[in-house]
């Protein structure tokens, strides 16, 4: 197994607004980590490694946090679950952490990667994204990157479906219904569309 990044947290002993906002004047962030079981740990990170790590391994890389706590450290894998950032500055105000089994299947949502120009859009069509991410279960070490999806031979009117996506290995979408993630529309549908709203 390839060497996991690290990243260093310390247990948040205090917590309120007031102190957060302290904290990040010295450019630290707070946060929760919460492991499967339910448990949650107020933490803080430095801003600048948190920063470095999140460019590594976004919100689907598996890392070690290292917690520091009581005098003690303890290194457990870990995902980067949620950033929430500052309005105005675009500065991490707050960070998710999630602690994973690497041995049982989590779900998660992953971003696809479109490649090829589709043959609808050459002639005209406009291509229709439904939703940004799709949800898929899978161990946490074989979570993608991304899913490819390639959208050469799509006419006018063609749509991908979630069941036609090929998934990596031990990689399983989760859906109720044969969802559409994207599609081809053609002028008719957008005069269509503009008809209906002006109605």
């Amino acid at each position: 197994m390839a060497e996991l990044l690290q990243l260093n947290v310390q247990e948040r002993t205090k917590t309120g607004k007031g102190h957060n906002r302290r904290l990040r004047l010295k450019e630290m962030v707070p946060g929760i980590y919460y492991d499967q079981k339910g448990a949650n740990i107020a933490v803080q990170v430095k801003l600048v490694p948190l920063q470095k790590a999140y460019a590594k391994v976004g919100n689907a890389k598996v890392f070690e946090l290292v917690l520091e706590r009581e005098g003690k450290t303890e290194t457990m894998p870990a995902l980067l679950w949620r950033v929430r950032n500052e309005p105005v500055t675009g500065m991490p105000e707050h960070v998710d952490f999630f602690g994973v089994d690497l041995t049982k299947d989590i779900k998660v949502a992953v971003h696809y990667e479109l490649v090829g120009t589709s043959k609808g859009v050459k002639l005209g069509g406009r291509l229709q994204q439904f939703r940004d991410t799709i949800e898929v279960i899978c161990k946490p070490m074989t979570i993608p990157e991304s899913i490819v999806i390639d959208i050469t031979d799509l006419d006018i009117l063609d749509s991908v479906y979630i069941e036609s996506i090929a998934f990596p290995e031990g990689v399983t979408p989760v859906f109720d219904e044969n969802y559409a993630v994207l599609h081809i529309a053609g002028e008719q549908e957008d005069e269509e569309k503009a008809e209906g709203t002006e109605e």
